[in-house]
């Protein structure tokens, strides 16, 4: 199989290995762009945009403050939970200059899941958009987070914006609560103080851990994957090699990025854009098509990252194909399978072919993608330099080329393994550093890969990965509800939707089950369908037969 995913890269002009430089971190390859571009535009949010420089200097403040004005030492854990704002990338290098872990944290988590990972992290530290502190104010008291840094949405625009935004949507939009959180500091205070402290870089290496990125597991608890700084440079690498046949050049090029930070897919997308010093235009609420839109005809954008969904929600806007796409080289999709109707789709109205690719947060996360030159709809494309694949049957064994097997991956981009969870990393990855994705795939003789199947439970909504049993182990603990099942749906608009199969032991509505969702689980989690059962298909061992239900 690796001499065919060699054939197919060399075929397409993409070199079979990478090197990466034995002393690159992620504070050093931003180290260097800052170098080589620092006049240049790296991020925009709301309308302003922050140079490379001033990304830096920014970053600086934030990372002399940590260090100066807190009790964290390198290598403690802090959480980063914002929507995508220029405060983000902000904290996330400054985080990293002072030595420390980024936790990389949903915004819509509820107070159970926020509280989960703070304390399964070891969070001393969190930086969170004021909008959102009521879900923290609720649970910090029963974390180790005591130094809490809040921003408000415009806190890194000229003063005029910054006021005009930050005191309309807290007095006239009501978006922000009004708080009480031991500890707390204005985002712009830290700052501040950081101005006035000395810096003191952090001895940082490949191996150390540069973030942890939350993920579910089959026991329904988030766990959380270990990326060392040597991951995250060897896919930026990967990936980089692997699009160079897409036309992109160093400090020219401009990404739409409405998928959040927070999320691997375009964390890593985000850095690698960076790297070759070009912009990267962050969309806060990618639920606000208009808004969206806005942006992509006030910048003339060369790569979009977007996933199926949003893609049909797009080109379903009447104002969307009003856009000039002329300058659009790279539309890349991930995060959920891309339907064949939705490439064609954003073909016909933009000229951009879609090209897929595929991986998972304990790959960093980029495992294959479609070549600029050789882009095939229905597969995840040919797997990124350096990167080996073998696919295996039930007991183990590699399977032939054509054959369905469970794929698996050995490369330097696969995590280090589950924060705190040996037993659970012994069962994903194994002694020759192979780590088995659950995930049901062939390999083409022309090299490319396809995903036919899913060995996990897993459900995918939206990009986001949900896990029943995290879901049944919340809907259980209704009081009136005996026992559960979910499963996944198809569905037109999220690729998949969850159905709840619950037996119940007193009446309840539909309503009243949803309610009771929404206050325990991430928007994203909450069922769309539920069926009331007497009784729910079992093995002879007692086990809920998920498959017997789908």
């Amino acid at each position: 199989m690796n001499t065919l995913i060699q054939q197919a890269l060399e075929k397409h002009g993409i070199s079979p290995s990478i090197e990466v430089d034995p002393e690159a971190t992620i504070v050093s390859l931003f180290e260097q762009a800052v170098a080589e571009f620092g006049p240049s535009p790296a991020f925009s949010s709301l309308g302003h945009t922050l140079s490379f420089t001033e990304t830096y200097q920014y970053a600086l403040q934030f990372a002399s403050y940590l260090q100066q004005h807190t009790a964290l030492e390198p290598g403690d854990r802090i959480a980063i939970q914002l929507p995508n704002l220029i405060q983000y990338p902000v904290a996330l290098y400054g985080a990293m200059m002072a030595g420390m872990v980024v936790v990389n944290t949903n915004p819509l988590y509820t107070p159970r899941e926020l509280e989960h990972q703070l304390n399964d992290s070891g969070a001393k530290a969190i930086v969170i958009l004021a909008n959102l502190g009521k879900t923290l104010e609720s649970i910090v008291a029963n974390t180790g987070v005591n130094t809490v840094i809040i921003t408000e949405l415009a806190d890194l625009h000229p003063l005029g914006r910054r006021l005009y935004t930050n005191l309309g949507a807290k007095y006239l939009k009501k978006m922000v609560p009004s708080l009480t959180i031991p500890n707390a500091i204005s985002y712009r205070k830290a700052l501040s103080l950081g101005d006035t402290a000395a810096f003191k870089p952090a001895a940082l290496e490949q191996k150390q851990l540069a973030i942890l990125q939350y993920t579910g597991g089959t026991t329904g608890v988030a766990k959380g994957a270990m990326l060392s700084h040597r991951n995250l440079v060897s896919n930026v690498m990967q990936s980089l090699e692997m699009f160079s046949g897409f036309g992109l050049e160093n400090a020219g090029e401009t990404m739409i990025s409405p998928l959040p930070l927070y999320h691997i897919y375009t964390f890593t997308m985000g850095m690698l854009l960076l790297v070759t010093g070009n912009h990267t235009v962050l969309i806060p609420n990618p639920k606000d098509t208009d808004a969206l839109i806005a942006d992509v005809k006030r910048y003339p954008m060369t790569a979009f990252c977007g996933i199926n969904t949003l893609f049909v929600s797009l080109c379903n806007h009447p104002s969307f194909s009003d856009a000039d796409f002329s300058t659009l080289k790279m539309t890349m999709s991930g995060g959920m399978a891309l339907t064949g109707d939705a490439a064609k789709q954003w073909q016909t109205i933009t000229g951009s072919d879609v090209f897929q690719g595929y991986g998972l947060t304990e790959t960093s996360p980029v495992v294959s993608a479609n070549p600029g030159s050789g882009n095939q709809v229905n597969t995840i494309g040919i797997a990124v330099p350096s990167t080996q694949i073998k696919m295996v049957d039930e007991q183990g064994q590699t399977v032939a080329v054509g054959e369905r097997g469970e794929l698996a991956v050995k490369g330097p981009q696969v995590m280090e393994g589950y924060w705190q969870r040996p037993e659970a990393s012994a069962e994903v990855i194994d002694d020759e550093g192979w780590f088995y994705t659950g995930d049901i795939a062939l390999m083409q003789d022309d090299g490319f890969m396809r995903i036919v199947d899913r060995k996990k439970d897993m459900i995918i909504v939206s990009g986001f990965n949900v896990y029943p049993n995290e879901l049944e182990d919340v809907i259980s603990q209704h009081p009136d509800v005996v026992e559960c099942a979910a499963v996944g749906v198809p569905d037109d608009k999220t690729g998949e939707a969850i159905k709840i199969f619950a037996v119940l032991a007193n009446p309840i509505s539909e309503k009243e089950l949803i309610a009771y969702c929404r206050d325990n689980l991430t928007a994203y989690k909450v069922p769309k369908h539920f069926e009331f059962r007497d009784d729910l298909p079992k093995s002879t061992v007692g086990k809920i037969l998920r498959k017997d239900l789908r």
